[in-house]
């Protein structure tokens, strides 16, 4: 990746930047930004996890991604819906830091939207018998066999609909770090109210 001054000490090629590898990571499932780490809970409950990025709206400041509404994570959320979600690429050797604030969405028209266009395949962890982090006394995959063995029509995968669910995070700032050779840069882009974007010391 090239480090001229022009892209990394310019607030509106950052901002660029960042929304072209988040709407990217949705489409390119080899993305870096495609997997990050989403953090919620309390000062006493912190709770982190890999999730896969499924939407970026820059427009409306927000992005999304799937989830079992079984999982332990969404209690966490409805308690406290403010959440950290980090992202890096080493390629890009860019790190993003976004604070949002959450929405389970469950049972209508984004999770109807979300699910028609989840593949029958990608469908089965949804079709655990058990949510996720039940406790089990044998190694599982929590599916019966016919499901563990891909051997299910689309049809047959509509009955996970009644688990899934989509977590919206509205972006209240993002906070970009660039880890570059000859001096690294770092920036927040702060989205509450007016948008407002101030140089940080690395």
């Amino acid at each position: 990746m090239s480090e001229k001054v022009s892209y990394y000490e310019n607030s509106k090629e950052i901002e660029k930047k960042i929304w072209d590898l988040l709407s990217n990571a949705v489409k390119d499932r080899s993305s870096e930004f495609r997997t990050p780490v989403f953090i919620c809970g309390n000062d006493k409950d912190l709770d982190g996890r890999v999730v896969v990025l499924r939407k970026a709206d820059q427009k409306k400041n927000f992005i999304q991604y799937h989830s079992d509404i079984r999982s332990s994570k969404i209690e966490k959320i409805k308690k406290n819906s403010n959440c950290s979600i980090i992202f890096y690429s080493k390629e890009e050797k860019i790190q993003i830091r976004i604070k949002s604030e959450c929405e389970v969405n469950y049972k209508n028209d984004i999770t109807k939207e979300s699910w028609e266009k989840t593949g029958h395949i990608s469908r089965k962890c949804y079709l655990v018998a058990n949510g996720p982090g039940t406790k089990s006394e044998k190694p599982t995959s929590g599916l019966d066999n016919k499901f563990d063995n891909f051997n299910f029509t689309k049809e047959e995968s509509e009955a996970g609909y009644k688990n899934f669910c989509v977590i919206k995070c509205k972006i209240k700032s993002i906070e970009w770090l660039y880890l570059a050779a000859k001096g690294h840069r770092r920036a927040l882009i702060d989205l509450n109210g007016y948008k407002k974007f101030t140089w940080l010391v690395p």
